[in-house]
């Protein structure tokens, strides 16, 4: 144990340095002005041009502006990585220093019957993971977004926020543990398939419950004050045949300065939400902008959808992990006391396994959700007809998000469409849309 702290230690200190190293900024520096932004050469007449209108956008930002947004988000593709290899590490320590093993042996005194001491030591592991894993936490949610400006949240808010995310998954995961060794065990060969089928109907079943019982333990909800904005929203919302009580606002603004908006739940749980500070920071053609891009979501279904295609690439994942498992515990783990696939304190190198299946599959799920995000950008184009409030709603995500990355940067690194494909989109819509921009036949 004292080998664990002096690298918990160790873990700690590495990442204030990389702290350290990081770029502080100011959200007034980093952010767009409020209001809607129309940049000359994107205004519509006989001559306008897509490209030029597009670029015309793109030069809202400043050097700085864009340096520093390429810095953050070009980190996040290392931060990929290196997450990785530090679970990589967490999942060592577990195994090397007979935690794993001692921590299963505890859950079968306090009880014999399988099923529960898998979850016994499904909760012992997601407690020791996770203390393992705060130095990583910290730097990349709480010393990296401050640095760039992004995060509201005191040390003390941090805290508390990620003890209540611990807490949640403590009642959710250990039970989740124990189905998939429970399949191992009955299932046999075939246990990757009945885990994959049964990942689909426990992520379902975690959509349709989080609006009612997980996200009001992070934010406030509520409905629209009286207002334009309410005004313009509903009606956005009758004319895509949206129930008017499903739409919501959160103070996000507690924890990051980002505009944001989603979709949540399923069948009677769907939700659609902004945050504060969308209502507070932008104009009135973005909101709609974004709200528009958000009913696409809710009326295309994507979520069951995404939801579906994802749940494939983890029945894969869980096949990965089937034909690699038993070569891995004949390496690693029988030196360690592990020596079946069915031992729960076989999963660290389980985990292990399957991170790295994971990040293989970056880009097929990255690509996934883009897909769905571009269906909703042009949903929301031609359900809330703001080219110009879309526009600069995605100059504003841009201030963190590289704004013009390359072809395969796109296709591995990016879940949603890049902030100078949405400003082409909307320009090109802008082009073909003239009479609906400017009121004139």
């Amino acid at each position: 144990m004292r080998r664990l702290f002096t690298l918990f230690l160790a873990l700690c200190l590495f990442s204030g340095a990389l702290a350290a190293q990081a770029p502080a900024a100011a959200p007034g520096e980093r952010e767009l002005p409020a209001g809607l932004i129309v940049p000359e050469a994107a205004k519509p007449g006989p001559g306008f041009d897509v490209d030029k209108a597009t670029q015309s956008y793109i030069d809202l930002l400043t050097p700085e502006q864009r340096a520093q947004s390429d810095a953050y988000f070009e980190g996040g593709y290392w931060l990929q990585l290196w997450g990785f290899l530090y679970g990589l590490l967490v999942c060592a320590v577990l195994i090397a220093s007979g935690l794993s093993v001692r921590m299963r042996n505890a859950a079968k005194r306090i009880s014999h019957r399988p099923w529960l001491y898998t979850a016994i030591y499904g909760a012992f592991w997601l407690v020791s993971a996770e203390l393992l894993s705060l130095p990583w936490a910290l730097y990349t949610g709480y010393f990296r977004e401050h640095a760039y400006g992004l995060s509201n949240l005191s040390m003390g808010a941090w805290f508390g926020e990620a003890g209540k995310g611990l807490l949640v998954s403590l009642i959710i995961m250990p039970w989740l543990i124990a189905g998939i060794f429970a399949a191992v065990r009955k299932a046999g060969e075939s246990w990757w398939l009945r885990a994959g089928v049964a990942s689909f109907a426990f992520l379902l079943l975690l959509i349709m419950v989080a609006p009612v019982f997980i996200n009001p333990l992070f934010n406030d909800y509520k409905p629209l004050p009286e207002g334009p904005v309410k005004s313009a929203i509903f009606s956005l919302a009758r004319a895509n045949q949206i129930p008017t009580d499903n739409v919501m606002y959160f103070d996000a603004s507690k924890q990051t300065t980002r505009v944001s908006a989603n979709v949540s739940g399923f069948a009677g749980t769907t939700q659609v939400s902004l945050n504060d500070n969308l209502l507070e920071k932008t104009s009135l053609p973005e909101i709609k902008a974004v709200m528009g891009h958000e009913m696409g979501h809710y009326v295309l279904n994507h979520a069951v959808r995404n939801l579906a295609y994802i749940s494939i690439v983890l029945m894969f994942g869980f096949w990965f992990v089937h034909k690699l498992i038993d070569r891995a515990i004949v390496r690693v783990g029988t030196r360690y006391g592990i020596t079946e696939r069915t031992d729960p304190a076989v999963l660290p190198i389980a985990v292990a396994v399957f991170s790295f299946y994971m990040l293989l599959a970056t880009p097929v799920i990255n690509t996934i959700i883009r897909t769905a995000e571009k269906e909703a950008d042009l949903y929301g184009l031609n359900s809330a007809r703001e080219p110009h409030g879309f526009a600069t709603a995605a100059m504003r995500l841009s201030t963190y998000r590289k704004i013009h990355p390359g072809y395969w940067e796109e296709v591995i690194f990016y879940d949603h469409p890049s902030g100078y494909d949405r400003v082409h989109s909307s320009m090109l819509w802008l082009q073909e849309n003239q009479e609906l921009a400017t009121g004139q036949p």
